[in-house]
């Protein structure tokens, strides 16, 4: 991808977003997203004004969660294998024994055990999750945290309005929305927000000096360039440089936090993330995006999907727990994905393969009707049996949920209409109001 100058010099995207993005927040967007994630021209639809001021934290299960091991177990089947049944606080509902503390909380969760979807490709379906929208080659959509940010706006002046915790492969980011609704990415949580250190080598007045050459030197090419990418992106670096000199740099760093909460939210990546989340959210991101991967247990799935649910149930449950003894549970919607679920047979090799026809997520805070369950798999967990939903209907549940104006056309660059959600039906039967 080029952009073109009048006079017909091509200069490269790369050298776009290596000299303008690369920079902000010390971080290389281009690296972690993919060019496909950026693109050149931006929506111009100016964001809406919300509803209700709701923040999002999304938990993707990247490698496809199994349901049956999870949220939709099918006790007495022989398709269930070793995985054990539990309670659950909602009478006559159970779950798999890998997630006894969202069990013990189910009251607060609402469950739709009837998700299914048409493909069973990993980056096909994550991006559809992400976006509600199939990919094209023609245009990259927005995911629901560059939604939500574009139709919301910003909350803090100093931090970044979205965040996502985790490897960030193959990520839609803003899609053919204005790059600064681009999620700005934390690898590891224990690192927080990398290269935010100003050189101990500069003086205060030696680094001002620094970006003021720096700024001189843009401004020809920002001048020859100009547009809303170029402009998004000079933003993006004044943001950074505000975050170098203020406070806001203390909501990324967990280690402030007391040992006990730590605990409660487990000694892993993802729990940290989780943790991470909620720091933000509470000193003004408006998304964050956690990701949990390695659920793509296609041999040995009894050996090793019981410490990954496990990782899982300490992070989300310590996460709902900390939000609820905060007061923020009602601002805040909390999104458990998964790109798909797994067979109900298990393989040759002891673990089960992609299975699209149905699977598990799960909502909870922000205008969730908690201890619900919505739709049902068959008897074997193979199809759906009752009230089936498309990953539309439940990215437009969400948007209903957080409220986000999901009847609302956007045009995208190419003059054709969208929707936040994929123009999908809210599922009123979870939703508290």
């Amino acid at each position: 991808m080029t952009f073109h100058h009048d006079s017909g010099q091509r200069v490269s995207r790369r050298d776009v977003l290596q000299r303008l993005a690369g920079l902000a927040f010390g971080v290389s967007v281009h690296g972690h997203f993919g060019l496909a994630g950026l693109s050149a021209q931006a929506a111009q639809a100016q964001a809406v004004t919300p509803s209700r001021d709701v923040s999002v934290i999304l938990l993707q299960m990247r490698g496809a969660m199994s349901h049956l091991d999870t949220f939709d177990p099918k006790p007495g089947r022989a398709e269930q294998g070793e995985t054990k049944a539990i309670r659950t606080k909602t009478p006559g509902i159970q779950f798999s024994e890998h997630v006894p503390k969202l069990a013990g909380m189910s009251d607060r969760l609402a469950v739709l055990r009837a998700m299914t979807t048409e493909t069973g490709a990993h980056e096909q379906a994550t991006y559809l999750m992400r976006t509600s929208y199939t990919a094209i080659n023609s245009i990259v959509h927005p995911s629901m945290g560059s939604w939500t940010l574009h139709a919301q706006g910003k909350r803090s002046k100093e931090l970044p309005g979205f965040v996502l915790i985790g490897n960030g492969n193959e990520h839609p980011g803003a899609g053919f929305l204005d790059a600064s609704y681009t999620p700005v990415p934390v690898a590891d949580p224990d690192r927080g927000l990398e290269n935010t250190t100003q050189p101990a080598y500069l003086s205060d007045a030696q680094f001002r000096r620094r970006l003021s050459l720096a700024d001189r030197i843009d401004r020809a090419f920002k001048n020859a360039h100009e547009g809303p990418q170029i402009a998004a992106y000079d933003q993006m670096y004044k943001d950074a440089t505000k975050l170098l000199g203020g406070s806001g740099l203390e909501a990324f760093d967990i280690s402030k936090e007391p040992e006990k909460l730590k605990a409660q939210y487990g000694d892993t990546k993802f729990g940290k993330g989780c943790m991470l989340a909620r720091r933000l959210v509470e000193a003004g991101v408006r998304c964050v995006e956690v990701e949990l991967g390695g659920w793509d247990m296609h041999r040995d799935i009894f050996a090793d999907v019981g410490e990954k649910a496990t990782d899982l149930d300490t992070g989300m449950s310590g996460l709902l727990k900390d939000l609820g003894d905060r007061g923020m549970l009602d601002s805040t919607l909390v999104v458990l994905a998964t790109e798909f679920g797994r067979t109900p047979e298990v393989n040759q090799n002891a673990g089960r393969d992609h299975h699209p026809a149905v699977f598990s997520c799960v909502l909870a805070g922000a205008g969730i009707k908690g201890g619900s369950v919505y739709g049902t798999s068959d008897e074997r967990g193979f199809r759906p049996d009752d009230d089936a939903a498309m990953v539309s209907d439940f990215n437009t549940t969400i948007a209903h949920a957080a409220g986000l104006p999901y009847t609302k056309e956007f045009s995208a660059p190419n003059g054709r209409p969208f929707k936040i959600g994929g123009g999908g039906t809210p599922i009123k039967a979870i939703l508290a109001s």
